[in-house]
């Protein structure tokens, strides 16, 4: 594939767009959906068959869509490879990221890793095939860190997974 040259846009992207949904290939479609259904919570709003799935929060048509038209029974891409190194899901509270962590550990999920970033947690993970799987919440925009010249300053620190938990609703 040819590179892409760009000449750099003085127009910053509209405020409000937002990543509308992620459709992932997946090998096994009932396993992928007990993942995201049964761990997760997502419910399903269609169904194509035994092919494909449409799955959302709060009654959205979809934010999630699984489909095994290229993939089934798939291997997860190389390690080297190019492709989606995360999908994140962004959850309204801290109570409910550790609603979703209870679930995960309940299902014997194993997590790849828990980090404060200053502007939020996340809980990291991998699904059924390979795809990273981010949870996370967002603190204020008031209470991220700042440099003092009021620049961001993320950072990357071990979270404490039972004081998340002691949180949960």
């Amino acid at each position: 594939m040819k590179s892409i040259s760009s000449p750099h846009t003085s127009t910053p992207i509209h405020p409000q767009v937002r990543v509308g949904h992620v459709h992932l290939k997946v090998a096994d479609l009932e396993r992928s959906l007990a993942f995201y259904r049964d761990v997760f919570g997502f419910e399903v709003t269609q169904r194509f068959g035994a092919q494909a799935v449409f799955l959302s929060a709060g009654g959205y048509h979809h934010h999630l869509g699984l489909n095994t038209w290229e993939s089934a029974g798939g291997r997860p891409p190389a390690p080297g490879t190019t492709g989606l190194y995360h999908v994140a899901f962004l959850y309204p509270t801290r109570a409910t990221l550790a609603d979703a962590l209870r679930r995960v550990l309940a299902a014997g999920i194993p997590l790849d890793g828990a980090a404060d970033h200053g502007v939020s947690e996340a809980l990291y993970l991998h699904d059924p095939d390979g795809n990273g799987v981010e949870l996370y919440w967002d603190r204020s925009p008031d209470q991220w860190p700042r440099t003092p010249d009021g620049t961001l300053a993320m950072f990357t620190r071990p979270l404490d997974l039972e004081a998340l938990l002691q949180a949960a609703a």
